[in-house]
């Protein structure tokens, strides 16, 4: 039983100090020996036998030397000694000895972290300078590897795995290098400053996008919280951020939202102190609701557009919102002669290209615009009307009869209106039956009120 409690409580006391595994690491306690003067000479000594083609001896001194200020507790001279040892293999262009020396340095057993770090931070310069391919790779490969599942250098394998994927990246291999940042989770990196946070996952949703993964950019798109973008100093990232949630919500024809993000486009203060931009962010506020379907948030939503002050600035698109939100009936052919050119090419200012005839995307939001006008002339029908003959409705809709149908039909299944068919006579009803229990409650009322006068 004593046996065991000891056993037990020494292991506490490894997991306290760090030294529950080899390559776990610890934290440098109070040194019990002070090791800087005496690996100022080897360091020096070391360096002369690598002049002297010697690399092999002077790795072996600074390992011996280096166990000794390990277990010593010195963070400072270990540190020192394992920049060292990966500098000197570096410049004899020793890569086989810089890579095995980086994992041998890291798996020691109760290897301080400082020191770990500061081995890893000055391998990874070399990167940078490393010009052939192969060797940036092998020792990319090999410092993921160091770092793979240590906390304290996590920062650094961010860093060593957005280098890999720009690689990958050029290379043509979009898919790989989107799968190499995908595994790592920086939102839960502490250690991590919050502005590198958003533009690492930024690049995350740019492969994803590139890659056609809309699903996984949606994913990453909410580890991004919009309260970062409230300061100024972050506009630049949020401009990039709601580039590819419009991307996205293009993808997803889900207009509405590609209006709310291009709201937060024009409503960001780098937008509005750009007349340009100011212009062409509200331009694409203006298509995109008017794309909406109608429901209660749509209408809602247009309606404060058009207070925008800023429409002045571009009178035809508000001369555009104001004839929607009318309850009048739109003729789609004097439409197109009076704003067709300005949407779709730009005559006084420049077109946004959303509803540009030289593209697919373009070409399927005017359909859709010319769906939403229809759907807008057939509720102001609903609204004044009671019954209306079908060749009337599609005589005002100009649409023939088919067409015509197939759009009241769609209002009626998606409930925007209420309206009954009678195909034998060809008349459209909008009055909907009374129940008759409301109605008897309402002649009751109305009864009462009368006697009460």
């Amino acid at each position: 039983v004593h046996l065991v409690l000891a056993s037990g409580i020494l292991n506490l006391r490894k997991m306290a100090f760090g030294m529950a595994g080899d390559d776990e690491g610890r934290l440098a306690s109070k040194p019990d020996q002070d090791y800087s003067a005496l690996v100022d000479v080897l360091v020096q000594e070391c360096k002369k036998l690598v002049q002297d083609g010697q690399l092999e001896d002077a790795l072996e001194k600074l390992a011996t030397l280096e166990k000794q200020t390990r277990t010593g507790g010195d963070m400072i001279s270990t540190g020192r000694i394992l920049v060292t040892i990966v500098e000197l293999c570096y410049e004899t262009q020793n890569w086989n000895a810089l890579n095995e020396q980086l994992v041998l340095m890291a798996k020691r057993r109760g290897q301080l972290k400082q020191a770990v770090t500061k081995m890893v931070q000055r391998a990874m310069e070399f990167v940078d300078e490393i010009t052939e391919e192969d060797r940036k790779l092998r020792l990319i490969d090999t410092l993921r590897t160091v770092t793979l599942g240590k906390i304290y250098v996590e920062v650094e394998r961010a860093r060593l795995s957005m280098k890999l994927a720009t690689i990958k990246e050029a290379e043509g291999n979009i898919a790989e290098a989107s799968t190499i940042l995908q595994d790592l989770q920086v939102e839960t990196f502490g250690s991590m400053d919050k502005r590198e946070k958003v533009e690492f996952i930024l690049e995350q949703m740019r492969l994803c996008l590139a890659n056609r993964d809309f699903i996984s950019l949606q994913i990453m798109s909410k580890k991004v919280s919009a309260r970062f973008f409230e300061n100024d100093q972050n506009s630049d990232l949020k401009l990039r951020f709601f580039q590819m949630m419009v991307a996205h919500g293009q993808h997803e024809k889900n207009f509405l939202t590609i209006c709310k993000h291009y709201r937060s486009v024009y409503e960001t203060k780098l937008v509005q102190d750009d007349a340009d931009k100011r212009r062409e962010a509200l331009q694409n506020v203006v298509i995109f609701v008017l794309l909406s379907p109608f429901n209660n948030e749509q209408s809602d939503l247009m309606h404060r557009v058009a207070g925008e002050r800023n429409l002045d600035e571009i009178p035809l698109y508000n001369a555009l919102i104001k004839d929607i939100i009318r309850d009048e009936v739109l003729d789609w052919s004097h439409m197109c002669q009076t704003y067709e050119a300005e949407l779709r090419t730009g005559t006084s200012f420049p077109a946004t290209g959303s509803l540009s005839a030289e593209t697919e995307d373009g070409r399927a939001n005017w359909e859709a615009l010319r769906k939403r006008v229809v759907e807008h002339n057939i509720r102001v029908i609903a609204k004044y009307y009671t019954q209306i003959r079908m060749s009337r409705m599609a005589q005002l809709l100009s649409l023939d009869d088919g067409e015509c149908e197939a759009s009241l039909s769609g209002l009626v299944v998606d409930k925007m209106i209420y309206a009954r068919f009678d195909r034998l006579n060809g008349i459209v009803s909008f009055q909907q039956s009374s129940d008759p229990a409301d109605l008897l409650n309402d002649w009751s009322r109305n009864i009462t009120e009368l006697t009460s006068l």
